[in-house]
């Protein structure tokens, strides 16, 4: 396993379509090792293949519910929300939009349908926090962003913010 480079706004492979995973093989499980390695590397809750520059439909999130125990996480393969409902507004940050917290609205309950390793089908029902994550990273599989969620003068606010550091380098 290693770590791998996570992309940063304005990378412009955050923003590409991703591709479906179609071969379920040695290589797809390398970079699921890989993705995982690196989210809990970061810290994070969430990784979406285009921010390791990868534009193929995959996501890991953490799933430990205790905190002291071994970490478990859980990969989700060519994921689609089917159903919503509801409404939540909560905190959200972004490996890939460093230096940024912002209140984003999401729905509050979603059923995602999703394939696992092996290829296998699956659907989930969940809602709150687990919610927010999911939406999140599902949003990176379709070239979103959480700052396209936020008020256009915040998101202004922030792209010269990055546009200052990009100067610096």
């Amino acid at each position: 396993m290693s770590i791998l480079k996570i992309y940063q706004y304005p990378d412009t492979v955050l923003r590409k379509k991703t591709q479906k995973i179609t071969t379920f093989d040695n290589d797809l499980t390398q970079v699921v090792d890989d993705m995982v390695e690196t989210m809990y590397d970061a810290p994070g809750v969430g990784l979406a293949a285009p921010q390791v520059g990868k534009s193929i439909r995959l996501i890991v999130v953490d799933t430990t519910e205790d905190k002291e125990g071994d970490k478990e996480h859980m990969v989700l393969i060519n994921p689609e929300i089917i159903e919503s409902e509801g409404s939540q507004i909560d905190e959200e940050g972004c490996l890939s939009v460093p230096e940024l917290s912002a209140n984003v609205k999401r729905y509050q309950k979603i059923t995602v349908c999703f394939q696992d390793i092996q290829g296998n089908s699956h659907e989930l029902s969940t809602e709150d926090r687990f919610a927010v994550i999911l939406q999140h990273e599902i949003d990176h599989l379709n070239g979103i962003l959480f700052i396209d969620h936020l008020s256009p003068l915040k998101r202004s606010m922030y792209k010269k913010k990055v546009k200052k550091w990009l100067e610096k380098k």
